[in-house]
This record gives C-alpha cells, structure tokens and sequence, in this order.
C-alpha cells in the first residue's frame, strides 16, 4: 500500500513538471477560465444544498485542487456538482441540526472511493448502465429544476425536496416577488442567449451573476438576497461518528461515493474524446476521495468531475493537473475576501443559472431516442428518473440497478440458449463430422447428444434445463457435449448436475465431453462430476460415441 502511494504522488510530479516544461501557458490561461466559469456554480449549489455559498466554495477549492493533484485524468477540473449537490442537500435535511454528521457522510464517502481506488475498481464503475446513469441523471436535472422554482419566483425554499417544492406551489399565485420573478426571468434568458462569440471572454455563468446582481442592487431591490457569507479560512469539522451512528452514516456515504465516481469517470472519457488521451480510473478515484475527504473535513460540498468546467478547461488550454490546481487556488483567493461581495447576489439569478444547469443535466439524447429504444431499457430509465424526483436516490440507484439486471438476464438467457442444440437424431446435424457420423450408424435412435456452445449464467440454467429436456430421455446414452463452452457459472453448473440426475434416474447413460479451463473447475468445484462415472468423462465427442455404442452393444 505505501509503495503505490509513492509511485502515485511521483507519476503526478513527473506530469507537473513536464507540464512547467511544455504547456504551462495553456494550464494558467485554462485554470483561470474553469475558475471564473465554476465561481457561480459553486455559489450556487452551496445555497441550493441548505449549508450556505461558501459550502460550495470549499467544496470547489478542496475536491477541484486534491483531485488535480492526486486524480488520473490530466485535464479534468472537479468540484460541486448538480447531482452531488442533490444528494448532500438530502443529507444535510436528514441530518438537520447536525452538520458534523453530515460533513462525516462526506467524509467516509471520500474514504470510499479511494478504497474503490485502491482495489482497483474503477473500471467496474462506468460498467453502470446507460439506462440507470440517464434516469438518474434526468431525475437530477428535474430535481434542480423544480426545487429552484420557489427562489425563482421569491419564495423561500421549503424543506422536502422536489415533493415539498410541488406541494409549495398552489401558494405561488398569491405570493409572488416581481422583482424576483423578473431576475429570474432576465437571468435565465441570459444564460441561454449569451452570445457565442463572448463565451471565451465572459462564460455565460459568471456574465449572469455579474449582470443579475447589478439588476438586483439598482433597479430591482426587492428581491431576497444571500445574504451574511461568512470569509477566511474554514472551521475544521472532525468526523467523529459514533458506532451506533454507522447504519446511517454508512449508506448515504457510499451513495455519494458511487454517484460521485460515476459522474467523475464520465467526464474523464469526455477529457479524453477531447485531449485524445487516456485516464487511470482508479488514481481517478483515489484522487476525488482525498478530495472529498478534505472537504468534509473543512465543511465543503462533496464533489465530482465536472464535465462543463472540464471541458471549458480543455478548449483554454489546460492539458495537465496544474490547470485543475490552479483553478482551486484562484478560488481560494477569492473566498478570502468575496463574503461582502457575494452576500447581494439575489437568489432568483442563481435559480435562473440552475435552471439551465438542470435542463443540461436532464439526458435529452437519450430521450430524443425513446421512440426506437429498446421497451425494457426505456421502461429502466423512466422507473429510475421517477423514482429519483418522487421517492429518494437510493432507492432510484437501487430499484434501477436491480431492473436493469433483469433485463441483461434477460438478453443473456436469449444469446446464451442459442448455443444448445438438444438432438434425438445427431447424425443430421452438421456440427458432426464424416468419422462421428459413421460411428453412429446404427444406434443413432439409441444416442441422443446435447452440445452446449459459448457460456452459461443463471439467465439461461433454467431454460437449459427444460430444452435439454426436450429430447426422449428413453435413449440409451446421452452425451452432454462441452467442447465449445466457455464459461460455466454455479446456477448452469447445478442445472447441469440436474440432467444428469434425470437422465440417471431413467437408466440412461451419459457421457460428458471435452471438460476444460474454468466449465471444468466449476462442475469439479460444486461435485457436478460426482453424478457420473469418471469412465464417461472422456476428451472427444467421437472417443464419447465408440464409447456409447460399446456400451449399447454389450
């Protein structure tokens, strides 16, 4: 374990300096960028998760500067993100009163990606499939849109998630601020309509909030504001959780930590579409626990990879750690002394930039193809996202995984039964060559042979069962034929043990072929082989034959 955090830390000083060599203009041109484009958000989100702006800033200054230095992906800049901010503000309701307990949720969920790191995981995580990732992330980007609606429109946001923000809505008509409404509405437009061209010079995000916020200050005063943002360094939050405190601690933090490693490792395949580079998942995932281990640690958002900023990094310049470093520096910074600042941002331009941070996040894609996706994958997808915006994420990410299981069971059990041919009469079947035909000549009513090809799960053992089955086990021998089979798991191993136990128990002998590799080690391993006489196992389906007519002659 030390050795790999020695070769760690020396690959990431080997790329900074090689980045000080070569690309160092680009790193400062593209850390500055990311930081001027992730400001906004992450002030955003701190609001938006119940703890406050500056949550959001430490968040960003912690997670986006140790993930940089430790992580797998040069150009990838992190911080607080829309579905990370989703699940901290869950957390932060559950544990109401409690931060300590919510910023040691954090933590842990730190510890536990690099533990994901260290067994060297990573590459399972992005095994997810798309049709959960895309109900969960739409359900997010429909959260965000809906929470935001209340401060939108100059109400105070209401505990409860999305169902309390519904069920807030009837007093919206009686109660609502112009001034706030009309913000909102400029600030949203903003940030969709901001010129192109501009974007280089003035990303969409921070032009909003600058714009917004004078409109807030000279014309239209009466919208709420942030109000008191406390500056300086954060107050350290030890997480000292007490045993019995676990079962809860320990569920939510392993949502985060799985969440915050898929939204990570997304991004790191869109750094490398752009860069044409290639990530190390599990430095990746070490990189982003350390991350989020300081920053709960100092009372921070979790965070994530963060495509937009990333990308934005990438298309400045930055190519190496440094950028992603140097954009938490810039903001730390500016936390020093941004409260005064920060404190008359109206709330409503921040919901009008979430907005549009929602809308981006919702999979349209994905949605755009329903039509000719397929019905069990769709019908994933919708079940997660409703599940995300009207139940809890847990349950979402639970209930999806769960669904998406059956229906790769499903699939598996189709491609893998297309690989048994179950035959009363063999010698017509052209899988058998000229020597085997010949030898069967004359007892091929009395041999039956089922041939398994490719692999077998416990999609298809029951189905094998029944379609072996097919076949009149009053023959005299059935020969069970495993020269193709590749793979063999406990549930097809047993259900394999079970055709032998029928056909035995119909005096019929059977004959197993061409056992090899891990099919053999699984049937020797579960006493498959304990059912048949080992003069039966033999290597070769023409050996299996002679064997049976001998045996039939005799």
């Amino acid at each position: 374990m030390q050795k790999e955090w020695h070769y760690l830390f020396l690959d990431q000083q080997d790329k900074i300096l090689q980045s000080l060599r070569g690309n160092i203009r680009g790193d400062i041109f593209g850390g500055i960028t990311a930081a001027v484009v992730a400001l906004p958000l992450a002030l955003a989100f701190g609001v938006t998760s119940g703890i406050g702006a500056v949550a959001g800033l430490y968040g960003a200054i912690a997670v986006g500067f140790f993930a940089a230095i430790f992580g797998g992906t040069n150009s990838q800049v992190s911080g607080p993100t829309g579905p990370m901010t989703v699940v901290m503000g869950a957390i932060v309701a559950e544990h109401a009163g409690n931060l300590s307990e919510a910023f040691a949720i954090v933590f842990l969920g730190g510890a536990f990606q690099i533990l994901f790191g260290l067994l060297k995981i990573g590459k399972y995580v992005s095994y997810t499939p798309s049709s959960v990732v895309s109900g969960f992330m739409s359900g997010i980007g429909v959260i965000i849109i809906i929470v935001q609606t209340l401060p939108f429109f100059g109400l105070s946001p209401v505990p409860g998630g999305p169902l309390g923000a519904i069920q807030a809505w009837p007093d919206l008509l009686g109660n609502i601020n112009v001034s706030a409404m009309t913000i909102g509405v400029f600030s949203l437009a903003l940030v969709i309509a901001w010129p192109a061209r501009l974007h280089k010079i003035l990303p969409p995000a921070l032009a909003t909030l600058i714009i917004g916020t004078l409109l807030g200050l000279f014309v239209l005063t009466g919208a709420p504001t942030i109000g008191h943002v406390p500056t300086g360094l954060p107050e350290l939050y030890i997480p000292i959780a007490l045993l019995s405190d676990l079962p809860a601690i320990v569920q939510p933090a392993l949502i985060l930590a799985l969440l915050g490693s898929i939204d990570s490792l997304l991004t790191s395949l869109v750094a490398d579409s752009i860069t044409r580079s290639r990530h190390d998942s599990n430095k990746e995932l070490i990189g982003q626990g350390i991350g989020n281990m300081v920053s709960g640690l100092i009372g921070g958002l979790p965070g994530a990879g963060a495509t937009m900023r990333t990308v934005v990094n990438v298309r400045a310049g930055g190519r190496t750690p440094i950028s992603g470093a140097l954009h938490a520096l810039v903001l730390l910074g500016l936390v020093l002394g941004l409260g005064p600042l920060a404190e008359n941002i109206p709330l409503a331009v921040l919901a009008g930039i979430l907005m549009k941070v929602g809308w981006d996040i919702v999979d349209w894609s994905y949605l755009k193809h329903v039509r000719r996706a397929p019905r069990d994958k769709v019908l994933v997808m919708f079940v997660t996202l409703g599940l995300t915006v009207f139940v809890d994420l847990i349950t979402a990410v639970a209930v999806g995984l769960i669904l998406a299981g059956f229906v790769t069971a499903k699939w598996m059990e189709k491609e893998e039964l297309k690989g048994i041919s179950a035959l009363a009469l063999p010698q017509d079947d052209n899988f058998l060559n000229a020597e085997e035909k010949e030898a069967l000549i004359g007892h091929d009513r009395k041999i039956a042979i089922v041939s398994l090809r490719g692999r077998f799960s416990y999609a298809s053992a029951r189905e094998m069962v029944q379609q072996a089955n097919a076949i009149d086990f009053g023959h005299k021998a059935v020969i069970f034929d495993l020269t193709n089979t590749v793979h063999i798991d406990t549930s097809a191993a047993l259900a394999i043990q079970e055709l032998l136990v029928i056909a035995a128990s119909k005096t019929t002998d059977c004959y197993l072929v061409g056992m090899t590799g891990i099919a053999k080690e699984t049937l020797e391993s579960l006493g498959v082989l304990e059912n048949i006489s080992l003069d039966n196992i033999v290597p070769t389906r023409l050996e299996a034959i002679q064997r049976a007519v001998r045996t039939i002659a005799s």
